[in-house]
């Protein structure tokens, strides 16, 4: 009798988890961004500023805004790799231009964030997201992948051209990185004297299957100013400029994350919330 109660519970427990997926995919047309780490979880609203407050970055911006706005629309668009240095507005651009492409129409276009552990089961998303009429930007954040992993890039590739498994057409991957080449230098062995060619295209060839690739760089100090003052005009906020930049030297960088830390840190000290 406790043999047959358990076998219940199992196939409870797997209905359970059948009709979890089958919601998972309907949901798809609802929210304006999703979480996915294996699984999908939808997320009410996009936390991005609003993009004219993104300053020191307006060819980037330009470029980007017109590609996400493209793709929205349904025309031809790029995958997207934004690379450069920590810190200069490359994830938060990407947010922007998502919710600048919704507001011409919500439904046209979702943001979904993959996990960094969830790479592997980048094909079941793809999956789900194929039969869904939706287009879809998989945005995965600060891409990095650990010294001697040789299949997690070569597969990234695949998706994103030539493999038989890759991407569906209403999806584009927008990838943050550091390094241009998202891979570490050393990966494939470029430092062997007999084959340096080789090795060097291998280590470019995940970078060269983006249509865009967009290179972020250190604010300089009139650029890192102008951000400032724009994020605290809009927040009503009081400041000088000797004490931003003594906040940017504390912090060892002039950015646009550091120029969004400072004005935390004055909308704290006048009792205001941002």
């Amino acid at each position: 009798m406790s043999d047959n109660a358990e076998l219940l519970a199992r196939i409870a427990e797997a209905l359970e988890a059948m009709v979890g997926r089958q919601a998972s995919g309907a949901g798809w047309l609802a929210a304006p961004a999703y979480v996915w780490d294996g699984a999908a979880r939808s997320v009410d609203g996009i936390a991005a500023p609003p993009s004219a407050l993104i300053k020191g970055i307006d060819a980037q911006k330009a470029t980007v805004t017109r590609n996400v706005a493209r793709f929205a629309a349904g025309h031809a668009a790029h995958d997207m790799l934004l690379w450069g240095a920590r810190g200069t507005g490359k994830s938060v651009l990407l947010r922007a231009a998502v919710v600048e492409a919704q507001q011409c129409d919500p439904a046209a276009i979702a943001l979904v964030q993959v996990a960094p552990e969830a790479l592997g089961s980048l094909s079941a998303l793809f999956g789900e997201l194929a039969a869904i009429p939706r287009r879809f930007l998989v945005f995965i954040d600060d891409l990095g992948f650990e010294e001697g992993d040789t299949t997690g890039p070569r597969a990234l590739r695949s998706w994103l051209e030539g493999g038989v498994e890759a991407r569906p057409g209403n999806v584009r991957l927008a990838v943050t990185s550091n390094r241009r080449a998202i891979v570490p230098r050393h990966l494939f062995g470029q430092d062997d004297p007999i084959n340096p060619r080789d090795a060097v295209d291998d280590q470019l060839a995940l970078a060269d299957r983006f249509g865009l690739s967009v290179g972020f760089h250190a604010c300089s100090q009139d650029d890192y100013l102008a951000i400032v003052a724009g994020y605290a005009r809009h927040h009503g906020l009081d400041y000088a400029d000797a004490d931003a930049l003594e906040w940017a030297k504390r912090r060892g960088a002039r950015s646009g994350r550091v120029a969004w830390q400072y004005i935390i840190e004055l909308a704290g000290a006048a009792s205001k919330s941002v």
